[in-house]
């Protein structure tokens, strides 16, 4: 895992190449490399994980190719062995030095073939042209900007937006945060600024000529799959998390106690005895007045029954001065409380000496685990009911109070949640199953010339849900997410925050073969009964006990309502009046003030909504105070 970064026909490329390598020191804090051939720099900072010796090092120059490159490929064996079958001969031991031989051999038709997470620059000295390639399921980043024949590009936003002038902010970007939480893959805080695709490359030729394509697309794989016969999903489970354990320095795990982590963390320990697990748990009186439940008990439970060495972190922290550092790592505004959960876990392990550690990111998306998979399920039934059972329930429904002083009520929270969505059609009440604000509130919320993006975005969402040829509503609600929630929200601050503490997290559930077999099933063996995840639990009982396959659903997340009403709302009142959102006519005082007002009184929940104002909040001041100090530079 590391920070790639790079320029091409850019002037003063070598400088600015130096300038955005430096920004990504906490991604690569083991070493450093440049490359320069003319007009192309490339340069790349290293977390040493595989091949620690100097024969891993990058940029990797090799027979008229230059390579940096994030990541790791977890069939860099079978690739190696491929290819010294065919001749080839290897310095060293490194995956770096096998994607370059394989780029050698077969160039884009490499891609494919690779099962792995990465984002990587190529530049080929004979032909002059600068590939720029991004993994399947966008688990990695890659960034870039393009100015008249020129190309910057970098593994983070901030390091493009802090060293490269003339970015603007994109408030239709924003706009999608607010709607999501986070910004849509699809999309870009800034203006001038890209993501690389999923499964995509992008070439530039010497003349400043470019071309895209795309190597992989999911919902192609997953209507293929779905055409085919069933996986033997506790098979593709095993063999990933197997591979995913290839490192030449310990890994160990996330350990929640909740089914994924767990059934990551029990397979981990047949190939790796021992191995170190890393829980968290919260104050006392935030969880209480969360009701969360108890998750370090189950956690413990796995932990003795496979040997495991646990590390019991407890959360306390200051989010006043983490929100700033946290919003800064992200890159964008993403208003999940997790990510500091994942930050301050990777951090403890940093100073344990850990570097790699695993996650079990991705299973709720594949396997449909979420509460609103099940939810929009159940408003298929309720949609039946006779209005004149329905309007009396929504009538006491609405009038309940969510929280009291002193506790929430998540029965309640999640019964108003249900009731706003449950009687619409398909792919709107999905959307309303787990996004902020319906159209009309959204845009009351933001200036009124901005009422063209609301659409827009709202148009997006439907385009990409409608995008597919699968025969059942469980499965549309899990290829939406995997092409929108998972690499927009939850693969974002998978990167971002781990390596903020210099720190790999690696994802053996969003995997190339872990899809297909996930698409390969029917909806109704990921949703039965009233169990989600139904065909992920069958497979986890092969080696899971039952009472940690089938407790109730735990919550990566954070005592939110808590952090609202007692540590942060002193900096709620000062966004709400004097912040810079609402000075710049961006967000409606009056609008983001009635947020405030139904929260305090409990009549709603609205601390999601208010915490990622708040990341917005943070997030705008450093995109436009940077953007003002340029000015008057």
């Amino acid at each position: 895992m590391c920070g790639v970064a790079g320029t091409y026909r850019w002037p003063d490329g070598g400088p600015l190449t130096d300038r955005l390598t430096k920004r990504l020191a906490h991604r690569g804090p083991d070493g450093e490399g440049r490359y320069d051939h003319g007009d192309v720099h490339l340069g790349h900072r290293r977390l040493s994980i595989i091949d620690l010796s100097e024969t891993g090092a990058q940029p990797m120059v090799s027979g008229g190719l230059a390579l940096t490159y994030n990541g790791e490929l977890y069939n860099a064996p079978e690739l190696r062995a491929e290819l010294m079958s065919k001749g080839v001969r290897f310095r060293g031991t490194s995956d770096t030095e096998v994607l370059l031989e394989a780029w050698r051999r077969w160039g884009v038709e490499c891609l494919p073939r690779l099962r792995g997470m990465f984002a990587f620059g190529i530049f080929d000295e004979r032909t002059g042209e600068l590939f720029l390639a991004r993994d399947q399921l966008g688990i990695k980043p890659l960034f870039y900007v393009r100015r008249g024949d020129g190309i910057a590009f970098s593994s983070e936003l901030k390091a493009l937006a802090g060293e490269i002038g003339g970015l603007h902010v994109d408030e239709a970007a924003l706009v999608a945060s607010l709607l999501y939480y986070w910004v849509p893959d699809s999309r870009c805080a800034f203006r001038e600024a890209r993501k690389l695709p999923p499964g995509s490359w992008l070439r530039v030729r010497p003349n400043g000529r470019v071309d895209t394509g795309r190597y992989w697309i999911l919902r192609d794989v997953a209507t293929e799959a779905r055409h085919g016969p069933p996986a033997d999903l506790a098979a593709v489970v095993e063999d990933s998390t197997r591979k995913h354990l290839l490192s030449d320095v310990p890994v160990a795990t996330f350990l929640s106690g909740g089914l994924d982590s767990s059934y990551l963390t029990a397979l981990a320990s047949k190939y790796s005895p021992g191995i170190s697990a890393y829980t968290i748990g919260f104050r006392a009186e935030d969880a209480k007045f969360e009701a969360m439940p108890d998750d370090l008990r189950y956690a413990r439970i796995v932990a003795d029954r496979f040997g495991v060495d646990l590390h019991e972190i407890e959360i306390a922290p200051n989010v006043q001065d983490l929100l700033p550092h946290l919003t800064y790592h992200l890159d964008e505004p993403i208003g999940d409380p997790a990510a500091i959960n994942s930050y301050l876990i990777c951090l403890a392990a940093r100073e344990s000496g850990v570097k790699v550690m695993l996650s079990g990111m991705g299973a709720d998306e594949l396997f449909a685990g979420y509460r609103k998979h099940l939810a929009n399920l159940i408003a298929l039934r309720y949609q039946k009911m006779p209005g004149a059972v329905r309007t009396p329930l929504e009538s006491v429904v609405d009038r309940l109070p969510v929280a009291t002083s002193k506790r929430g009520f998540r029965s309640i929270r999640f019964a108003k949640r249900f009731l706003s969505f449950a009687t619409l059609p398909e792919e709107t009440a999905f959307r309303r199953s787990y996004t902020m604000y319906d159209r009309d509130e959204l845009a009351g919320l933001v200036a009124p010339d901005l009422a063209g993006a609301v659409d827009d975005v709202l148009t997006e969402h439907a385009d990409t849900y409608h995008d597919n040829l699968l025969d059942d509503f469980v499965n549309r609600m899990c290829l939406a997410d995997a092409r929108m929630f998972l690499p927009g929200l939850n693969l974002t601050y998978t990167d971002r925050s781990p390596m903020a503490a210099s720190t790999e997290v690696r994802v053996p559930f969003v995997d190339v073969e872990v899809v297909k077999a996930a698409f390969s099933l029917p909806g109704n063996r990921k949703i039965a009964g009233r169990q989600g995840k139904a065909a992920l639990k069958e497979a986890a009982l092969s080696i899971l006990p039952k009472e940690i396959v089938y407790r109730p659903k735990g919550l990566f997340s954070a005592p939110l309502r808590a952090w609202m009403s007692r540590d942060l709302a002193p900096l709620v009142r000062e966004v709400v009046h004097d912040g810079v959102l609402v000075r710049s006519g961006f967000l409606r005082r009056e609008a983001l003030q009635r947020l405030v007002d139904e929260d305090a009184a409990g009549r709603e929940d609205r601390s999601k909504h208010l915490w990622h104002v708040l990341t917005l909040e943070y997030w705008y001041r450093s995109a436009t105070e940077a953007g003002a100090a340029e000015r008057a530079a």
